[in-house]
């Protein structure tokens, strides 16, 4: 999966690009999970989460006859999550396993150093190193839809009517969380 996800990013011609790619390789990126619990829940979660999100907006962006470049379908794609990266920590908890004894098992803990939000901080991740256009932003930005506050609501609708992408952004996040639970 790593692979893939390098292969994709290696589309990606922009200023920063090269410094944006060893940010990823130095820190947790290929391995990070998706989530504590609800999915991708394990090491590279994240990779594969991010790899089904960018196939079902492909898929999505033909079927709506939407133009957008490879290089903003990547970024849009690859990068939403970009916010995780060093995010989830190992911990230790005592469980019982099979045979009913207790044993220390690994589960993933949230150590938020940067408390930005979500989408808002992914945006702000990547364009420490690459320039985005409006509608990468956007997209990036509301790819979380409606589990944002319901006093943004009207502000997400807008993002959505101004730029379709971002609304085929979320879709497909939900796609790969709730229908692969990746």
């Amino acid at each position: 999966m790593k692979e893939k996800i390098q292969e994709l990013l290696n589309q990606i011609n922009r200023n920063g690009i090269e410094d944006l790619k060893a940010f990823l390789e130095s820190s947790d990126f290929y391995e990070a999970p998706a989530s504590t619990r609800y999915h991708g829940a394990y090491k590279g979660g994240l990779i594969e989460h991010s790899y089904k999100v960018y196939e079902i907006l492909k898929d999505k962006i033909k079927f709506h006859n939407l133009e957008v470049n490879e290089e903003t379908l990547v970024i849009v794609a690859i990068l939403h999550d970009i916010c995780k990266v060093n995010f989830y920590k190992t911990d230790y908890r005592n469980a019982k396993n099979s045979k009913g004894e207790w044993e220390k098992v690994p589960y993933y803990t949230i150590e938020d150093t940067i408390p930005y939000g979500h989408g808002e901080k992914s945006v702000m991740m990547i364009t420490e190193f690459i320039k985005l256009t409006n509608e990468e932003k956007y997209a990036i930005r509301w790819h979380m839809g409606f589990s944002e506050p319901k006093e943004q609501y009207g502000t997400l609708g807008q993002a959505y009517k101004k730029y379709p992408l971002a609304l085929y952004l979320h879709e497909a996040d939900l796609e790969a969380t709730y229908i692969y639970n990746i």
